[in-house]
């Protein structure tokens, strides 16, 4: 078995159909099946169910579907580092940021750029555990998230710390009286309906907010629970409610019908952190990128 068939295998694994796969791999069906009949034959063992629409993976079909993806990864990097091993800082970097993290990228993106013009980036978005995903199979190096590092891996992860971010009140600019407010204390947030940022999976920050809530005697009125930092303050600039995120997300979010109000009684703050595979190998540009973030933001 070749790593042509290993990625042949695959693809069908992926998409469940021999057809579906062929399209995707741009060749015809029967050659593909053939190729998927010799690597049963060639291994002595069934790779799929066949009794449904659906091709289903055997036991022996999950295990080479885990070694296969290992393995094309290995292949993947090896090919990199040696390409990188003669060549400049070039080529593309592929990072991944939790929405609450976005406005840290750009200031030192822009500072790369100028150092290293031959780069390109890729960002992706999503939660802990999406990224966590994409980053376990390399569709990405780097993540810019919000710590501690919620997600599945099954490998140890590096993390550089990056200066904490203090929580502020975001409130709509017309509605509660709050055009002229400054500052507000806790207590004032149990009389607003209440906007929380959490997913099925990432809760730590909604945790923290009620937390610091009941420390200052109350609970809350949570009218929504949402996993979108857009759609929380596109529903606060609404005038639906008020939340509490991180000081920094507000950057992003230059909006005149919403006003963030520093917390004068909160003694809470959101940890972030830069984080990558610790026994994975990084290209050239992703470790000068952790180096010049580190610059950045924590100088």
């Amino acid at each position: 078995m070749d790593l042509r068939q290993m990625r042949y295998f695959l693809a069908i694994a992926r998409e469940g159909q021999i057809t579906k796969a062929a399209r995707v791999l741009n060749m015809e069906q029967p050659p593909l099946s053939r190729q998927l009949k010799l690597i049963e034959q060639e291994l002595g063992v069934t790779l799929f169910d066949r009794s449904g629409k659906t091709l289903r993976l055997t036991p022996s079909g999950e295990l080479l579907k885990e070694r296969s993806e290992s393995l094309l990864l290995q292949f993947n990097e090896t090919i990199k580092e040696v390409k990188e091993h003669n060549e400049g800082i070039q080529g593309s970097l592929s990072i991944g940021s939790v929405v609450s993290c976005i406005s840290l990228l750009p200031r030192p993106i822009e500072l790369f750029r100028e150092q290293y013009p031959k780069i390109t980036f890729k960002i992706m978005e999503g939660d802990h555990f999406l990224l966590g995903d994409q980053l376990a199979k390399g569709m990405i190096e780097l993540i810019v998230a919000r710590l501690p590092f919620e997600a599945d891996l099954n490998e140890q992860f590096e993390v550089l710390p990056l200066p904490s971010d203090p929580y502020v009140a975001v409130v709509p600019s017309e509605s509660f009286q709050a055009g002229s407010l400054r500052t507000m204390n806790m207590r004032e947030l149990a009389d607003l309906p209440f906007l929380t940022l959490k997913t099925d999976q990432t809760t730590r920050m909604h945790e923290q907010v009620l937390q610091e809530c009941r420390r200052h005697g109350f609970e809350p009125n949570i009218i929504c629970e949402c996993s979108s930092v857009a759609i929380i303050i596109a529903l606060v600039a609404a005038g639906i409610g008020a939340t509490v995120l991180p000081e920094s997300v507000m950057s992003a979010f230059p909006i005149p019908q919403i006003r963030t109000v520093q917390l004068s009684d909160a003694h809470f703050q959101s940890d972030v952190g830069l984080v990558w595979l610790k026994e994975r190998y990084l290209t050239k540009s992703a470790r000068r990128f952790i180096e010049r973030f580190a610059q950045d933001v924590l100088s």
